[in-house]
């Protein structure tokens, strides 16, 4: 009896196959094709001891129901270190440049520890941080750092005194940028101690006018009406030159929509002056506005000479001659009808009796039969209102006393 053949172990890594059944013999099948760029035809089986194939997302994505080891967003982005930025921004500002040099150092460090990105931003910041701080070492030793913050705490302070010339009140003095004639954006009120372009002498309304009336209607009204201000705000007329301008501010097209109605008047002159000029009833005692009330006509009257010679217009020539008269005879009538201190009396009788000289000499100019005869008191007139009289009562009234630069002229406003 022959031995039953037992089964052989499989070779190492060769899975076991079980034993297919017999078939019948008979010839095998043809072998498939082995060229060609289609797979080989024939049947297929359909069950065998393979898996069926698992579904496929579309070509080129990963394998449906196998996420991704990130997730479905894939690997999340590389971040800045924030310091870093911090340092740079702090670099280029510098407003603090030791902020930004210690903000790149740290930068730095966090970068190797976290691996974080901007190592190139927290080096830029850390160099000019460093420049910014040694620039600010050396203006704080040269004092250029010092001077600069005195020139910026000078500017807002100027910034925060810029007002329109209307919105001031009479008294303030003011610093103007503008040119003469130029528009004037706004002001910088200063002591009227300090150097300054002028002074405000009051203002008004603007009236009778539904639309805009332009620049022309506007100039004529301020300067007519600012004249008058400057002889009230200013009775000490001596105390103006022949530089002296008086000066308004009215308001533009655009402003005049806006609803501003107010026209402002000063006083200054070409070239910045310290001091006030103001003399009126909030400067003046009883007695200076009282003789100045008296005199100021005679200034008045004189001003208004014709332009026209004797020769042209004798008979206009004349009546501003009578016209003088009568201011210097009602100043002389009320000089000696006041009521003056001891110190005062003597002076202003002696200066009314100059007066009482030159009421005749302008009534011959009054009386001139011709362009000869006014000439001939023509200078004799204006040197009796210009008298050493006329001087010696302002000295003792506390008033200017130094006479203007020619006779009958007190001044240009």
């Amino acid at each position: 009896m022959e031995p039953t053949p037992q089964p052989q172990p499989p070779e190492s890594g060769t899975p076991p196959v079980p034993d297919a059944p017999a078939t019948p013999a008979g010839p095998a099948p043809a072998a498939p094709p082995t060229t060609g760029p289609y797979p080989p035809s024939g049947p297929y089986p359909t069950s065998g001891p393979y898996a069926a194939p698992g579904p496929y997302t579309s070509p080129g994505m990963p394998y449906a129901g196998v996420p991704g080891p990130y997730g479905p967003y894939g690997r999340p982005a590389a971040t800045t270190d924030g310091l870093a930025i911090g340092s740079l921004v702090s670099g280029i500002v510098c407003c603090l440049p030791p902020l930004g040099l210690v903000l790149g150092i740290f930068s730095l460090r966090r970068i190797k520890r976290t691996g974080q990105g901007g190592k190139g931003l927290a080096i830029a910041g850390i160099v000019l941080s460093t420049i910014s701080t040694l620039l600010v070492v050396l203006g704080l030793i040269t004092g250029q750092v010092q001077d600069g913050i005195r020139e910026f705490r000078e500017g807002m302070r100027e910034a925060a005194s810029s007002r329109m010339p209307m919105e001031l009140r009479a008294g303030e003095c003011f610093l103007d940028d503008a040119g003469q004639g130029e528009y004037t954006l706004g002001v910088r009120v200063v002591d009227c101690a300090e150097p300054h372009d002028g002074e405000v002498t009051g203002r008004f309304e603007v009236t009778g006018f539904g639309s805009w009336p332009g620049d022309e209607a506007l100039e004529k009204l301020g300067e007519e009406r600012c004249d008058v201000m400057v002889g009230t705000y200013v009775r000490d007329t001596w105390t103006l030159t022949a530089e002296t301008l008086s000066l308004y501010y009215y308001p533009d097209r655009q402003a005049w929509r806006q609803g501003e109605r107010r026209i402002a008047c000063g006083v200054g002159g070409e070239e910045r002056t310290t001091g006030s000029l103001r003399s009126d009833s909030t400067t003046l005692d009883h007695g200076q506005l009282a003789f100045l009330t008296l005199v100021n006509p005679i200034e008045d009257a004189a001003y208004e000479e014709p332009e026209a010679d004797p020769e042209e217009d004798l008979e206009s020539n004349r009546a501003w001659a009578a016209d003088v008269r009568a201011a210097v005879d009602s100043a002389r009538s009320g000089l000696r009808r006041g009521t003056w201190e001891p110190s005062e009396r003597a002076a202003v009788e002696a200066y009314a009796t100059s007066l009482d000289a030159a009421s005749k000499q302008w009534a011959k100019l009054a009386r001139a039969e011709d362009a000869d005869a006014f000439w001939d008191a023509y200078d004799r007139a204006f040197e009796l209102l210009s008298a050493d009289a006329e001087v010696d009562a302002r000295k003792a009234l506390g008033l200017t006393h130094t006479p203007p630069e020619a006779p009958g002229d007190h001044g240009s406003v």
